[in-house]
């Protein structure tokens, strides 16, 4: 477990540095969430996950000075916790993926908080820069760029780490003493908060037209298969 944790961790710290270095959209919950999930061996849990955490802040554009949820820390986060406490307690579920979606998408707003802590930092370090430059400090400019680049990676293992383990273990204590109304609750939640995520990527199909409708797509398709198929199991 610890090792599966570690891993999910280090991935996700790398998805996270797409988010202020990269820029090729690899850090989209929609990429994170099946990705993570392929290396823990359960793609498909990976991609609901991602999707709907895709869909659910879909709206939420790094517009002027807003810092958006970090969705990509969630899906990351989401997706190995729900992995992780489903290999533990037999297989992942339905159930368990809309528990674990919902005790763990706050640490989306926590990791916002993270995420404007350290573009503060950073504005430092450019003024910092900018200082070193006109003395023509090469090598002190250069290391203020490693530092502005080994920050946000560093910071974002050890989120994802302590949120990972400390979510697998809650997953796997409390979800089995859930009562079976709660978990009917859980999987009609199931079925409805992709109408909610549908709906939000309705709202921006204008803006981000090409990622919203392969998730609304990927969602529809989901569900019916599930009602079709797959909702007597």
């Amino acid at each position: 477990m610890v090792w599966k944790v570690t891993i999910a961790s280090l991935i996700g710290g790398f998805l996270c540095l797409d988010r202020v270095f990269l820029l090729i959209m690899v850090s989209r919950p929609v990429v994170a969430g099946p990705l993570v999930g392929w290396i823990l061996n359960d793609p498909y849990t990976g991609l609901v996950c991602g999707a709907l955490i895709e869909l659910f802040w879909i709206d939420r554009l790094p517009i002027g000075t807003y810092v958006p949820p970090n969705d990509t820390m969630t899906a990351v986060i989401v997706t190995a916790a729900a992995i992780i406490a489903g290999n533990v307690l037999g297989q992942p579920s339905r159930e368990l993926t809309v528990f674990a979606l919902l005790a763990l998408l706050p640490l989306g707003y926590a990791g916002q908080q993270m995420d404007a802590w350290i573009i503060r930092s950073n504005d430092r370090l450019a003024k910092n820069a900018l200082s070193l430059a006109e003395t023509a400090d090469v090598r002190g400019v250069e290391m203020k760029h490693w530092q502005a680049l080994i920050k946000p990676f560093i910071f974002s293992v050890i989120f994802i780490f302590v949120a990972v383990a400390v979510g697998s273990w809650m997953l796997i204590l409390v979800f089995p003493l859930l009562p079976p109304f709660v978990k009917q609750a859980l999987t009609l939640s199931y079925f409805f908060i992709p109408l909610l995520g549908i709906a939000v990527a309705l709202t921006t199909i204008k803006r981000q037209g090409a990622v919203s409708f392969f998730c609304a797509a990927f969602v529809a398709m989901l569900m019916i298969w599930e009602w079709t198929h797959g909702f007597s199991r």
